[in-house]
């Protein structure tokens, strides 16, 4: 759930593929990113299971990369750090795409809508806005927690793992369920956090991983049952897809397969 999320109902994400001259190339695009994404665990896991024998008995995990950077001479060191540098560049990079989303989200789904004479500048001039009140929201929620936690990125994982189990049942019902409609949108997103909390309190012991997969099930029951009650609002708000053509190439299969079966291969070698 967290995966299909992130990679397929993420906007800052999937916004690359819609940028697109068409639909050939995004699919392009999507083979080769996915290959790249082979690559992630040898670098990530890799220094993790170095340190556990170099330098064993650190205080937190996330002492772990400085640590492996230390016993590298110089000239490695030199590499490693502006690989490093690149890195953060490109994580720049990144937040720049979500501060896009969320000025875009904004603007165009919320102010553009109860404002519809607002002129382009204008609309402009407001995405500058939420963009800005997003990072001010960001920084101040984010400097209790810098330092207070062993593992960073599992937190955030946990936490986020709040919202996702309702973002996918809405976009998985609103592209494969004709009934789908806004009451039973609101009711998944709600459910989503409310049954996250509600289990993390009740169930403390539940890997943060299976509580998403219990929550998604039972958000999307809830989904299913708010729109089977409510009524439907016919084509209102509706985007029709009848006319594009979702064929893959040849070779976009061959590098799907090809992907599929080395994560096949991943699984069976070290689970």
């Amino acid at each position: 759930i967290m995966n299909v999320s992130y990679w397929g109902f993420n906007q800052y994400i999937i916004q690359r593929a819609l940028a697109a001259k068409d639909i050939g190339e995004a699919q392009k695009g999507v083979v080769f990113a996915a290959f790249l994404k082979l690559l992630m665990p040898v670098i990530v896991v890799l220094p993790g299971v170095a340190a556990l024998e170099l330098a064993p008995g650190l205080e937190k995990p996330d002492q772990a990369y400085p640590s492996m950077m230390a016993l590298l001479p110089s000239g490695v060191l030199g590499l490693v750090f502006a690989a490093l540098v690149a890195a953060i560049v490109a994580s720049l990079a990144s937040l720049a795409s979500k501060i896009n989303s969320i000025s875009t989200i904004f603007t165009l789904d919320f102010y553009a809508r109860r404002r519809p004479g607002a002129d382009q500048p204008h609309l402009v001039k407001v995405g500058r806005i939420a963009a800005t009140v997003a990072i001010v929201l960001a920084v101040l929620a984010a400097k209790p927690l810098l330092g207070g936690f062993d593992q960073g990125f599992q937190y955030i994982q946990e936490y986020t793992g709040f919202f996702t189990p309702g973002i996918v049942v809405i976009f998985v019902l609103g592209l494969f369920w004709k009934r789908a409609n806004e009451a039973g949108a609101i009711a998944a997103a709600v459910g989503s956090f409310a049954l996250s909390i509600a289990l993390k309190l009740a169930w403390p012991s539940l890997p943060f991983m299976d509580r998403v997969g219990l929550v998604f099930l039972l958000a999307l029951a809830l989904a299913v049952a708010v729109s089977l009650m409510t009524h439907a609002r016919g084509d209102a708000n509706r985007i029709r897809t009848d006319d594009v053509d979702y064929r893959t190439t040849g070779a976009f299969n061959a590098g799907a397969v090809g992907v599929i079966a080395i994560l096949i291969a991943l699984y069976a070698t070290f689970w």
